[in-house]
């Protein structure tokens, strides 16, 4: 059985995500989502190589690869569309669909059975997030809302296909390599779709420090070290925390009002993740590996 200081981390990692939102509008420049995520990667990925000094094996790359594009190229790119094409709180609760897909993909992938539970909370904390972030006036965007989903999915087929494919390897090494992989991946995008990036200012540079080194290598090692403890449904469940440690901290940083209806949401959203643990109690222990090859 899991302990719960393997929850109390794993939850640090979309906790800290939640600051992505703040981060991006009041420090960073508008229009270069590409160039922001490889910027969040790739220095990442290669100060923690550094640190870990331990390369993969040539016939684990092409995994790798699939893991750096689903988790950080794919995932963030389409992020990013969504946010610029859909309100942030359609956005987020379209994203909110990924523990349902979770616990889906895991059925097919890596026989992970379909408790009620599981579905209940996973249910329970996607009406939440909607309490916390829709409004009555909203627009939907036919491209925003596939590039949301689309981010939900490339995001819980990445969290599975982590647990099945487990290397052998510490959860540190294992987030260094996605991160660089998946920087790789966007550097060309980058450089070819988004050229001319400002020279970034004191406050920029802090903003990608923070996105990359905290919501990054920090929090993605919290969360890989996660799904191979808990599990991903259980870890995915714990992504509900994003969007409400977004909308506090929008409440205290920003003065945005908290309706009762919000407060309602971050209730059933708790109340979501507090339901979700007891599916987590079964899974497979820590030390199991799953190999690589």
């Amino acid at each position: 059985m899991p302990k719960p200081s393997d929850f109390l981390l794993t939850a640090l990692a979309p906790a800290i995500w939640g600051t992505t939102y703040i981060v991006t509008t009041q420090l960073l420049p508008d229009g270069y989502p590409l160039t922001v995520s490889l910027l969040r990667a790739l220095p990442a990925g290669l100060i923690l190589l550094l640190l870990v000094r331990q390369w993969p094996k040539p016939e684990w790359l092409p995994k790798l690869f699939i893991l750096g594009f689903l988790n950080f190229t794919l995932f963030w790119g389409l992020l990013f569309v969504a946010a610029y094409r859909l309100p942030g709180g359609v956005a987020a609760t379209l994203g909110a669909t990924q523990p349902l897909i979770v616990l889906f993909l895991a059925r097919g992938l890596i026989g992970a059975p379909i408790r009620p539970l599981a579905v209940v909370a996973a249910l329970g904390g996607l009406v939440g997030v909607a309490m916390l972030l829709l409004s009555s006036t909203i627009t939907l965007d036919p491209i925003g809302i596939a590039a949301a989903f689309g981010g939900a999915l490339s995001m819980a087929l990445g969290t599975v296909l982590t647990r099945r494919w487990q290397f052998p390897v510490a959860p540190l090494t294992l987030t260094a390599w996605q991160l660089t992989t998946g920087g790789l991946v966007l550097l060309p995008l980058a450089l070819a779709i988004e050229p001319g990036f400002p020279m970034p200012d004191a406050r920029a540079v802090a903003g990608l420090v923070w996105l990359g080194l905290i919501g990054a290598a920090l929090t993605y090692f919290f969360w890989f070290r996660g799904i191979a403890r808990i599990g991903p449904g259980p870890a995915a469940l714990l992504g509900f925390l994003s969007p409400l440690s977004a909308v506090l901290l929008g409440w205290i940083f920003l003065g945005q009002a908290l309706s009762p209806l919000q407060v309602a949401g971050a209730v059933l959203v708790l109340a979501s993740l507090w339901i979700g643990r007891s599916t987590s109690r079964t899974a497979a222990p820590a030390s199991k590996k799953i190999p690589a090859e």
